[in-house]
């Protein structure tokens, strides 16, 4: 049976990848430190070169140390971070030093200012690459310059926003490359 289901929450089904962290450096004289925020918003717009789609607003504390730096880092947590990533998210960086308050650790990028999170699976030094859909729609166009990977968390479960406040975690992984004969080149 087919029931009707409202277009305004066509997200919660359609959440597009894992709950991400974002990290920003801040920009002032009085705060050098670094910002940590959490995303659930964000896509996939093309392979070559790198490009994502993510939306940070003005509402954001982080909104303005990413329009004067146009670069920051986007973290993939695991599972075992899950309830400190919605603690993240749930106050804001205006005088709280996040990495401080939800111990964790801020390590060097190596292209871009702000920092990587090292108990993070992934992280992904960005650019601004694009900011013609920020004053409609808070959409930043942000390209990879630089990829992290923890090796010993490869396999680790990230999770997912339902746009509710219940999450999915990842489960097991059905490897189908072999019928994936139109794209190869992305396998590898």
């Amino acid at each position: 049976m087919v029931e009707d289901y409202p277009p305004e929450k066509a997200y919660r089904l359609l959440e597009p990848g894992p709950v991400v962290l974002l990290s920003t450096q801040g920009t002032s004289q009085d705060e050098q430190r670094p910002y940590l925020m959490t995303i659930g918003f964000h896509m996939v717009i093309q392979h070559d070169p790198p490009l994502l789609g993510a939306i940070i607003g003005p509402w954001d504390y982080s909104y303005a140390a990413l329009k004067k730096t146009k670069e920051c880092v986007l973290a993939i947590p695991t599972v075992d971070l899950i309830e400190k990533v919605v603690d993240i998210g749930n106050c804001s960086g205006e005088g709280i030093d996040k990495f401080d308050k939800f111990e964790l650790t801020p390590l060097k990028a190596s292209v871009v200012g702000a920092p990587l999170v090292k108990e993070c699976m992934a992280n992904f030094e960005c650019k601004v690459e694009d900011t013609k859909m920020v004053s409609k729609y808070n959409m930043w166009v942000l390209k990879v310059v630089r990829g992290w990977l923890d090796v010993e968390k490869r396999d680790w479960k990230a999770f997912h926003h339902r746009g509710d406040g219940t999450f999915v975690c990842d489960g097991d992984i059905v490897n189908l490359q072999e019928r994936m004969t139109k794209w190869k080149e992305y396998q590898g």
